[in-house]
């Protein structure tokens, strides 16, 4: 059992539910079959990191197609922290998503992983807040998780998160930083997606004390 500094901060069980509540696969194969036009086959994946990644609870997350794994839409690696009311989840990208494609399926690629291979995002962190038997997550405020656009213009992300124990739905919006007017992102509501693995019996014991 290991013991964590986790015990010095507000909201330890709530961080560490919405942590098994994450962990897994995910597929939106369901949706698919309903309307594959605006509903591809998407798979995504948060997988537990070991406790000396970051002296706590962290994930690597990677979001694909399923016609094409081998390129992610995005790889991230992710941060659950209590956060008074709320729970804090940081996100960090890697600087070389080649070497770990792949690490959402794989534990072999997964170790491959270090602290010395990811740098915050910052502006991009996910506060989430539970109502019932949801969590209910956004970016944090200020409009500073930027999002560059090929034609050089930037954007500012909006992201709106519900997680259970068995799905999660999510919907990004890029805004632009000058006028607020929305550039990119879906007309046709969130994307869903249903949970067909779970991987909450990989995240680290943590002793609260």
């Amino acid at each position: 059992m290991i013991t964590s500094n986790f015990k010095t901060q507000e909201n330890v069980s709530q961080a560490i539910t919405l942590a098994s509540w994450l962990a897994g696969e995910y597929s939106s194969i369901k949706y698919t079959l309903e309307d594959a036009r605006t509903n591809p086959h998407i798979r995504i994946f948060f997988r537990p990191l070991p406790y000396d990644f970051f002296g706590g609870i962290g994930f690597y997350s990677e979001e694909i197609y399923d016609h094409d794994p081998w390129h992610p839409h995005y790889q991230f690696v992710k941060r659950v922290i209590p956060q008074g009311d709320s729970v804090r989840v940081e996100n960090y990208a890697l600087k070389d998503p080649d070497l770990h494609t792949g690490a959402g399926q794989d534990l072999e690629i997964l170790a491959t992983l270090t602290p010395d291979n990811i740098e915050l995002r910052k502006g991009c962190a996910m506060i989430f807040k539970r109502q019932g038997d949801t969590f209910v997550g956004g970016v944090e405020p200020g409009h500073k998780c930027l999002i560059p656009r090929g034609d050089g213009s930037m954007t500012y992300l909006v992201s709106e998160v519900k997680v259970t124990q068995k799905t999660w739905t999510s919907r990004d919006t890029g805004y632009d930083v000058n006028t607020h007017e929305k550039i990119w992102g879906s007309n046709s509501g969130p994307f869903k997606f249903d949970k067909v693995q779970d991987f909450s019996g990989e995240i680290p014991d943590i002793a609260i004390l």
